[in-house]
């Protein structure tokens, strides 16, 4: 049979496209023509050139990395730091100013009460009683009226560190233990400058201190021995309660609304000069051996000694309840621990605290 041209080339092309098509293992040598398979190039799995992928190939499969596996690992916010006076956040890095202020009927109100974290009230002669307020977390811009330092106030300071302490002056007795005691003297004789008088108000009841002044140098703050946590079982609901002085009387009422106790002076609310009513999340009614010294006032009248060293009764009053315990302070340089019955911590509500040294 004659075939022609075209038809030979036709069936030529034919039998390329078949061999092509057929995997390089099923063909095997025949006649004088032999297909060997091309050589196997090995290539990134991640980025195969274009036009690798052809008959008889497999086409890499890229796999995509685990998103979780690429982000960083998650780390833990850290808790904010907070104050060993208030159980609250605050800079740690700022310094402990404390501040003794009037609390006779004529200085009230005082102003800056309000913001301190820490209250104590302390008798003094004549059976009134005074303030010392410890600021750190908040500091007002001004405070007072400023009054004279107490032999009670360098024992009760001695396990604060080095705190930032203004008065107005001290007898010589009381000044010579200020200068022997870790208490950085900011006084009105030391740091006159950042002191004023308002005219408006009667002397010695009208001295004034600039306390973000005042508070430069003080010491960072430090654990004095308050524990704050949820309440202890066994609280006594008390709406109120009254500690009296020879001469002063010191109210505390339960408010709920606000959760916080308040307090009286004299049977009248204690008000403040600069700001909303003073209270407290916690009241500590800390009974004290006071006993009188060698040191008189202008009137004859000797200066009590409130012992803050040693050990005694104590009540504790948070959440509208009162918690009866001790408390126990071996040395000046020791922690003030507050315990129940059982020795286990008599816990703080978080917040502002007043401490009420009753005498016993």
């Amino acid at each position: 049979m004659v075939v022609s041209r075209r038809g030979q080339a036709l069936r030529v092309l034919a039998l390329l496209l078949v061999v092509y098509a057929l995997p390089a293992s099923l063909l095997s040598s025949s006649g004088s023509a032999s297909v060997m398979p091309s050589a196997t190039v090995a290539l990134p799995v991640s980025q195969p050139p274009a036009g690798s992928v052809g008959p008889g190939m497999v086409a890499p499969i890229v796999i995509p990395p685990d998103p979780a596996l690429s982000l960083p690992p998650t780390i833990a916010p850290s808790p904010p730091p907070v104050s060993p006076f208030t159980g609250m956040p605050t800079d740690l890095g700022a310094p402990v100013l404390c501040v003794k202020i009037d609390n006779a009927s004529v200085a009230r109100p005082q102003s800056g009460l309000e913001l301190a974290d820490l209250v104590y009230v302390e008798p003094v002669e004549g059976g009134l009683s005074r303030l010392l307020a410890v600021y750190q977390s908040r500091v007002p811009p001004q405070v007072g009226p400023v009054r004279s330092s107490r032999a009670s106030d360098v024992e009760l300071l001695a396990n604060f560190g080095r705190p930032a302490l203004a008065f107005s002056g001290a007898a010589p007795e009381v000044g010579a233990l200020v200068d022997h005691a870790p208490i950085l003297d900011v006084s009105a004789i030391a740091r006159a400058g950042d002191y004023h008088r308002d005219r408006r108000r009667p002397m010695p009841h009208n001295l004034y201190g600039d306390a973000n002044l005042l508070r430069q140098g003080g010491a960072r703050p430090r654990d004095i021995g308050f524990r704050f946590g949820p309440p202890p079982p066994g609280g006594r609901p008390v709406p109120g309660t009254e500690v009296r002085y020879s001469a002063a009387a010191i109210g505390v009422q339960w408010v709920p609304e606000e959760s916080r106790w308040v307090i009286s002076m004299d049977g009248a609310p204690l008000r403040s000069a600069s700001g909303p009513r003073p209270g407290a999340a916690t009241v500590v009614l800390q009974r004290v051996s006071v006993h009188a010294t060698a040191v008189h006032d202008a009137a004859g009248a000797a200066s009590p000694f409130a012992a803050t060293v040693g050990s005694g009764d104590a009540v504790v009053l948070r959440d509208g309840l009162a918690f009866s315990g001790s408390w126990s302070r071996p040395n000046p340089d020791a922690i003030t621990t507050f315990t129940l019955p059982d020795g286990s911590p008599l816990t703080f509500a978080p917040g502002p605290v007043w401490v009420v040294l009753v005498p016993s």
